[in-house]
């Protein structure tokens, strides 16, 4: 098997697949992995589901012995795809406490750091975004019911026929 990132691949059913895909992954794209869905009220408030976590967001833990605690993340490992969070600590067997390592997934953003202007323009722009959609749009999909195929079908084939020749 090859050991190189692929940038054509799309997805696979085969778990060995998607693992050797985030195993060599690029940081940039390492960095997607890192997004954590918002809480309800920030979903409200800024018109989207999940954004990159940051150093001094408040987490909230969904999984795990932790569940339900709220701490700030402290520091966030791209290469490992881990969220280190503020006084959540593990005791190793020599003694010593170290940070506890988090998956995002297991994760939910409860307050957003936003002290960035980089951030703070991403989350006005998806607010505006959010706001042009309808509600009924977001919900309902954008393909053609099966009347409207059968219609469209009928007329390429009336327009095919129209230079006089017969169809076989």
């Amino acid at each position: 098997m090859k050991s190189d990132f692929s940038k054509t691949w799309v997805a696979s059913k085969q778990t060995r697949k998607q693992r050797k895909y985030r195993f060599n992954a690029p940081f940039h794209i390492r960095s997607k992995f890192l997004n954590v869905n918002l809480s309800k009220d920030l979903r409200e408030k800024y018109g989207i589901r999940n954004i990159r976590v940051r150093k001094g967001d408040k987490i909230k833990v969904l999984r795990g012995s932790h569940r339900k605690q709220i701490a700030k993340v402290e520091k966030i490992s791209v290469a490992n795809t881990k969220v280190f969070l503020e006084k959540i600590e593990q005791v190793k067997k020599d003694g010593n406490k170290t940070l506890k390592p988090f998956e995002p997934s297991n994760l939910q953003i409860v307050d957003l750091d936003v002290s960035d202007k980089k951030r703070i323009k991403k989350l006005k722009t998806s607010k505006d975004a959010s706001k042009d959609v309808p509600k009924k749009l977001k919900s309902s999909t954008s393909k053609p019911s099966q009347k409207d195929a059968v219609v469209d079908t009928k007329q390429k084939i009336t327009k095919g026929n129209s230079n006089g020749k017969k169809s076989s």
